[in-house]
């Protein structure tokens, strides 16, 4: 096993045999998050109700719990964060004029391939896709933000189909 240090955590590496069907036996690597003392970090699982709640201040809690800045050891270069399940995206709130006059972009690829729409089609049609672009806009724009992001789970509804990760909730100031 090879041991990495930073400055709170280790990053460990293990090497294992896996057995497959068509090219036999095969090497894998695993890498893991490891406190100083070698033991391996558990990542947390929370669920947050978007009921009435402001995107903005939804967004900014979310990106703190999954880039793990709200973590005693927190450590920039490192993904230290927690999961995050967000339920009844459908019902986030904007504030003011911004159900019309927020507008999202997204483009073809093609010459004269943008298209618009605004936040009210958008909550209307796609709910979690609101909230996921106002989480991504917050966490870096590198690796690391990916990896980040792909932590978060939002749903439109109340349903989700975590409840073996047992997710704690978060009340979040309304």
């Amino acid at each position: 096993m090879n041991i990495q240090k930073t400055s709170m955590y280790k990053i460990g590496t293990r090497q294992f045999t896996v057995q497959t069907k068509r090219k036999g036996e095969i090497k894998k690597i695993e890498h893991y998050l490891a406190d100083p003392q070698g033991n391996r970090v558990e990542r947390k699982w929370y669920l947050v109700d978007a009921t009435d709640v402001t995107l903005g201040r939804l967004a900014t809690r979310i990106a703190l719990i999954l880039s793990g800045k709200a973590k005693p050891t927190y450590t920039p270069h490192v993904d230290t964060g927690d999961f995050v399940v967000v339920v009844n995206a459908e019902k986030v709130r904007l504030t003011g004029k911004k159900l019309d006059q927020k507008k999202y972009y997204r483009h073809s690829g093609y010459p004269g391939g943008i298209k618009e729409r605004s936040a009210r089609e958008m909550l209307s049609k796609h709910p979690e896709r609101v909230i996921k672009l106002a989480v991504k806009r917050m966490l870096p724009k590198t690796k690391l933000g990916d990896k980040m992001l792909k932590k978060l789970k939002v749903y439109a509804g109340p349903d989700h189909k975590h409840h073996a990760q047992k997710p704690e909730a978060v009340e979040l100031v309304k």
